[in-house]
C-alpha cells in the first residue's frame, strides 16, 4: 500500500507534524484503564506521535504502519526519546485478523488510530478489532485538528487558495475531521458493539513560515515534494501567499472517539 509517505516526507512528518497534548494520553488511560501490565496497538502510527507518549503508561506498544519509511523514521525517534518498549510492524487495517491470530489467548488493552482512519475502511476495522481487546478496553479514534488549508482563517483561505492553484485540483478532504465522517465513525464503531463516548481538547498554536511550509510538506505525497533546488522558490510563494496575515495562529481540536468493549 502506498500512501506516498516515503523518503523525505516521512522525516517532515516527524519534525512538522504536532504531537498530542498530555489530556488526551490521560483520557486514553483513564477511559480503558490502562495500566503497566497492558499492550497497546497504534494503528496507522506514522513517526509515532501517538506511540510514544502511550508507551510511557504501558507495558508495551505495537505501532503497526504500512510505509517502511515511515517505520524507519518512527524507530529512530524511539531511540533518541530513550523509548525501549515499542515493536514497529510493517502492516494496514486489512492485517488486524492476523494480529490477533499472532497474539493468541493475550488481548491488547487499547488500539488508537490517530489522524490516519480516513486511509482504512472503517466498517471492516471495527469488527475486526474485537478479537484482539481484553474485556473493559477498547478503541481510540483521535483526529489532531483541521488541516491547515481548511480552517477558518484567513490566512489559512490563503494558502489553500495558492495551494489549489499549484496542485491544480480542489482541496475538500478533511482527514476524517468533518462531521460527517466522525458521525460515520461513531456508527460503525457502534455497531461493531462498542459503547462510545466522546471528548475534545482545544488549544491555539502559532506557526512560523518553516512550520507552515514543513507542515506541507509532511502532508504531500513523495512524488509532488517539491525538488531540494526549488524548495526555496516554493517557500516564498507560499510566503507572498500569506504575507497579508501576520500571525499564523490556528485553533487545535483534538477529538477522540472512545469505544469501550463490555466489562467481561
Amino acid at each position: 500500500m502506498d500512501l506516498g509517505f516515503s523518503g523525505e516526507v516521512a522525516d517532515f512528518y516527524c519534525q512538522y507534524r504536532r504531537g498530542y497534548p498530555p489530556a488526551v494520553i490521560g483520557a486514553l488511560a483513564d477511559t480503558f484503564g490502562l495500566t503497566t501490565d497492558d499492550i497497546v496497538i497504534d494503528l496507522g502510527c506514522g513517526t509515532g506521535q501517538l506511540t510514544l507518549p502511550v508507551a510511557a503508561r504501558v507495558r508495551a506498544v505495537a505501532g503497526v504502519d504500512p510505509e517502511p519509511d515511515m517505520l524507519a523514521r518512527a524507530r529512530r525517534a524511539a531511540a533518541e526519546h530513550g523509548v525501549a518498549n515499542v515493536t514497529w510492524l510493517l502492516g494496514a487495517d486489512i492485517d488486524m485478523p492476523a494480529l490477533a491470530a499472532l497474539l493468541g489467548r493475550h488481548r491488547a488493552g487499547a488500539v488508537t488510530i490517530g489522524q490516519a482512519l480516513h486511509w482504512m475502511r472503517d466498517d471492516e476495522l471495527f469488527p475486526a478489532l474485537a478479537p484482539l481487546l481484553r474485556p473493559g478496553g477498547g478503541v481510540a479514534v483521535v483526529t489532531n485538528g483541521t488541516p491547515l488549508w481548511l480552517q477558518d482563517s484567513a490566512w489559512s483561505q490563503a494558502l489553500r487558495a495558492f495551494l489549489e492553484q499549484w496542485l491544480g485540483a480542489t482541496l475538500t478532504s478533511a482527514c476524517g475531521t468533518d462531521e460527517a465522517s466522525q458521525q460515520r465513525y461513531r456508527d460503525t464503531m457502534t455497531a461493531a458493539g462498542l459503547d462510545v463516548t466522546e471528548a475534545s481538547f482545544e488549544y491555539t498554536d502559532d506557526l512560523d513560515l518553516e512550520h507552515l511550509v514543513g507542515s506541507l510538506y509532511s502532508a504531500l505525497p513523495a512524488r509532488r515534494l517539491p525538488p531540494p533546488e526549488q524548495r526555496a522558490a516554493f517557500a516564498d510563494q507560499v510566503r507572498r501567499a500569506v504575507a497579508p496575515h501576520e500571525r499564523f495562529t490556528e485553533l487545535v481540536r483534538v477529538r477522540m472517539l472512545l469505544g469501550r468493549t463490555g466489562q467481561t
